[in-house]
């Protein structure tokens, strides 16, 4: 029996039953459509989905029945109870897209009639709308573009119930379709009320990709630095500072354990009190401010990255920066979605107390006991042997820092597992390690000299996209950096990492993330053009990110006004987009109407057949069909109306065949030259009557 059905299985797409056609078609665009969802979904559901939609296909191609409704509910309730066990709930963002493909596949298996088939297709669209939930980038949307295209296409096709209609066909009417919906899909875009995400729940808040963490242990840092993704774009109002000089403050780390850094402040269980920031983070700037604008890709995190440091709060739409005394900004709620905001910042800058430690916190100097002695040791023989006084702590850090040019230090992105003395093993063992470990065994050193610090995490540099002229941040320049108190000086940025490789720092040595097989074989060609089209394809992205993804209430309100609306609200939003519903509806009406009254382009050339024909002196009924007009024309003229009879029977198969004929335009296009009969005379056509 299986032998008996490999020839059909392999005959060719356009060989095959229409109805085995069609759901082949339908089954590659819903494969389309999950394709994106096989990363997210669990194994199990991807390996049911693979093998149900090629049982399905296996079933359309070789015209065997469908399984009865029996093994289908089996199926769903094991698919039900899997979902069940791997996400812990039947709720939920993940759990609902698991459960709505799996409807999709086994629905496919019921596909006896039309119904079925539009259970399908809206199973499809909305199974299409759930991609969004996980990404909403332009490679998404230009995937779901395209099945969006295959699904109307398929609709259009079972529409289309009599003959075999070519997919081209449908697709080109699916493809009108949407372009008329075009208009209706800008206005609502454009004037639709913006409200906040629709779906979130606190088990999905933490499953995306997250960037810098609010706490640092070792090998956190490094994973980021192999990660390749853009954390951030900025563009600057002016000339951009040096590269050097992009320090993007993020979580300032405090409290130390003798592995683990925590904030002082920066999270929701520990944000300032009222009035702290004015008390204690006063700062003191100097030069002019630069101007610019970021915008942060979601990481499910609250903090508002600026260059070290702002001049104020970032002007955030709809939601106010929290500041903390460490300099740090934060809003209410973690960045869920795309997000734009306006910062000014300086260059040069001190913070803090100018004349006394003691008015500091004292989780500045402390340090846990009984762990790093070494490092304390060489913290107590670096003050002995300082020929400064010891209130000069400048000298001391001056010192450390060359020890870590001089001493034989190492940047490299693979250490080794450190053990319960991190500073030590830096400074005396490994003599090596990246920015984490770097700026962890500085900080331990100055506070083992009584020296306040703090280690501050955030990105460093970023390159310049030559086409659209934003700067892109990515998560391989997260950095970690180190801040000190100085009497007279305040708190002063300290990067212990530019001692131990200069070059990490700015242009020279920028971390980055193992191309892949076609990006390594891009950059072996030709890395010019390797680097153009990144820089190409990232300007079109940031172009969809700043037009479409951050199309916002507040620029909504904008439009508004420049439409003449002095203090626009959502009452005004609403009246706008309901005029423009109903002009639109009532030309639709119009449209509709007008169509109505016109006559099928196929009947109107037909028609012009029967009055050629009536003029040549032979008068037919109008319901005569090609065929009936083709016998009655070779009757009446014989040879002379061969062209004509032909002509007539290719317009028959144009409407009816199975196969069909020459396109409508090119009959049309004939019908100008067909050579009709003369009037035989005593066989004219009778007058017309007049019509006054």
């Amino acid at each position: 029996m299986l032998t008996a059905a490999l020839p059909r299985f392999g005959r060719p797409f356009s060989a095959l039953p229409r109805e085995g056609r069609d759901t082949l078609f339908l089954l590659a665009v819903i494969g389309w459509i999950v394709l994106p969802h096989t990363a997210r979904l669990p194994w199990w559901c991807s390996v049911l989905v693979i093998a149900m939609l090629g049982w399905r296909g296996w079933l359309a191609v070789t015209s065997r029945p469908l399984p009865r409704s029996r093994w289908l509910v089996g199926l769903l309730a094991l698919a039900v109870a899997a979902a069940a066990l791997s996400h812990g709930t039947l709720l939920g963002r993940d759990a609902g897209v698991t459960l709505v493909v799996v409807l999709l596949s086994l629905k496919t298996l019921e596909l006896r009639a039309r119904r079925d088939a539009f259970v399908v297709f809206f199973l499809g669209f909305f199974t299409m709308l759930t991609n969004f939930f996980f990404s909403q980038s332009l490679a998404t949307a230009i995937a779901m573009l395209v099945g969006l295209m295959g699904l109307l296409t398929a609709l259009v096709n079972a529409h289309l119930p009599v003959g075999r209609p070519p997919l081209l066909q449908s697709a080109r009417t699916a493809g009108w379709m949407a372009l008329l919906a075009l208009p209706v899909m800008a206005v609502l875009f454009v004037l639709f009320p913006r409200f906040g995400p629709l779906w979130g729940i606190p088990a999905d808040a933490m499953s995306g990709r997250s960037g810098l963490s609010s706490s640092m242990e070792v090998g956190n840092v490094a994973r980021l630095a192999l990660d390749d993704s853009i954390a951030m774009r900025v563009r600057f109002r002016g000339e951009a500072p040096a590269r050097s000089e992009l320090y993007f403050r993020g979580p300032v780390l405090t409290r130390f354990d003798g592995r683990n850094w925590q904030p002082l402040y920066g999270t929701a269980a520990r944000l300032p009190p009222p009035g702290l920031v004015e008390r204690r983070s006063a700062v003191r700037f100097a030069g002019e401010p630069l101007h610019y604008q970021v915008t942060l890709e979601p990481n499910n995190r609250p903090w508002l990255l600026t260059l070290d440091v702002a001049g104020g709060a970032p002007d955030v739409a709809g939601q106010r920066a929290i500041g903390t005394p460490e300099l740090q900004w934060l809003l209410p709620r973690p960045v869920t979605d795309l997000l734009r905001y306006d910062a000014h910042s300086y260059l040069r800058w001190t913070q803090g107390p100018l004349g006394s430690a003691a008015a500091l916190p004292p989780e500045y100097r402390e340090l846990p006991p009984g762990m790093n002695p070494r490092t304390l040791q060489l913290a107590t023989d670096l003050m002995r042997e300082s020929p400064a006084p010891p209130e000069d702590k400048a000298a001391l850090v001056r010192t450390a820092m060359q020890r870590l040019r001089t001493g034989g230090y190492r940047y490299t992105l693979e250490p080794g597992l450190y053990g319960e003395h991190t500073a030590d093993e830096f400074w005396f063992d490994r003599k090596e390690g990246f920015c984490e470990h770097i700026a962890s065994a500085f900080v331990v050193l100055m506070r083992g000299m009584d020296i306040p610090a703090r280690i501050v995490t955030g990105y460093q540099g970023g390159e310049r996209n030559p086409i659209d002229g934003y700067w892109v941040v990515r998560q391989s320049d997260a950095h970690a950096w180190t801040e000190v108190w100085l009497a007279g000086q305040g708190w002063v940025r300290v990067d212990p990492t530019t001692a131990v490789a200069p070059g990490r720092i700015g242009a020279l040595q920028r971390l980055q993330a193992p191309p892949g097989v076609l990006a390594s074989a891009m950059i072996t060609m030709s890395p010019d053009l390797a680097a153009t089209l990144r820089a190409g394809w990232e300007a079109i992205n940031n172009a969809w990110n700043q037009r479409v993804l951050n199309y916002t209430h507040s620029r909504q309100m904008d439009l508004l006004r420049k439409l003449g609306f002095r203090a626009p609200g959502w009452a005004d939003l609403a009246y706008t987009l309901i005029l423009l519903v109903v002009a639109v509806s009532a030309a639709g009406a119009a449209w509709a109407a007008w169509e109505r009254h016109r006559q099928d382009p196929w009947l109107r050339l037909l028609a012009r057949a029967h009055q050629r024909l009536h003029r040549a002196g032979l008068v037919l009924p109008a319901t005569h069909g090609p065929r009936q007009l083709a016998t009655a024309a070779t009757t009446r003229f014989g040879a002379a109306a061969s062209p004509l009879a032909d002509w007539l029977i290719r317009l028959e198969a144009q409407r009816y065949a199975a196969t069909p004929g020459p396109s409508l335009a090119a009959l049309r296009r004939e019908f100008k030259h067909l050579p009709w009969p003369e009037p035989q005379p005593g066989n004219r056509p009778p007058p017309q009557p007049q019509t006054t």
